[in-house]
Parts: C-alpha cells; structure tokens; sequence
C-alpha cells in the first residue's frame, strides 16, 4: 500500500504565496519523477511541474518563473512553491509519484487526493 498526502492549499490574494507538500508513505523500494498537476472543473488535469529523482524539473509555460518544483528524497516528499499567483490559478492540485513497490518491484503511478488553491483578484 502507497499513499501521497498532500497540504498547504487555501485561499490567497493575487500576488501571495502558497507552499505545497506531498509526502509518499507505504512500501516504497524508490521513487522516480514526482510532480504537480492541476484540474479546474470542465477542463483536463494538466501538468504544473516534474522532478526527476535526479533534480531535473520542467514546467509548464504559464508558471515558470513563478512556481519552483522541489524534493526532499529522505522524506519521500515533493513541494511546490507558489509565487505571484493569479486568478487563473485557481484549481485543485494534485501530486502525483512513479513508485517501484516493495512487494512487485514494479513501478506505478500514484495521486494524491487533491487540495485546492484559490486566488481571489
């Protein structure tokens, strides 16, 4: 069993910050890319930002420069920092890991629950 849990959504005023984290916990062998996704009602889920285990990231156009992706591997937990958010960011976020499991040595990919991020204009 593997699980993401994430915190630090709310509600914000244009030009704040908010701070995302996601800790995996289960029976992990390792885990690869980690990354944010985002879904607003009626749209596709799109990608935020990627980290590779490695510490490559990327991330979409409308929020480079203002969002920074990172992860702590001791604590199996990746972050999203949120600067000048906009109106438009307002959606659910969801973390999302690829997993190799202990008990098959395969490798899965698996969401959080979702937390929602509210910019106010």
């Amino acid at each position: 069993q593997v699980q993401l849990v994430e915190s630090g959504g709310g509600l914000v005023q244009a030009g704040g910050s908010l701070r995302l984290s996601c800790a995996a916990s289960g029976s992990i062998f390792s885990i690869n890319a980690m990354g944010w996704y985002r879904q607003i009602p009626g749209k596709q889920r799109e990608l935020v930002a990627a980290i590779t285990s490695r510490g490559s990231t990327n991330y979409a156009d409308s929020v480079k420069g203002r969002f920074t992706v990172s992860r702590d591997n001791a604590k199996n937990t990746v972050y999203l920092q949120m600067n000048s958010l906009k109106p438009e960011d307002t959606a659910v976020y969801y973390c999302n890991a690829n997993i190799v499991v202990v008990t098959t040595m395969h490798e899965y990919k698996y969401w959080g629950q979702g937390t929602q991020v509210t910019v106010s204009s």
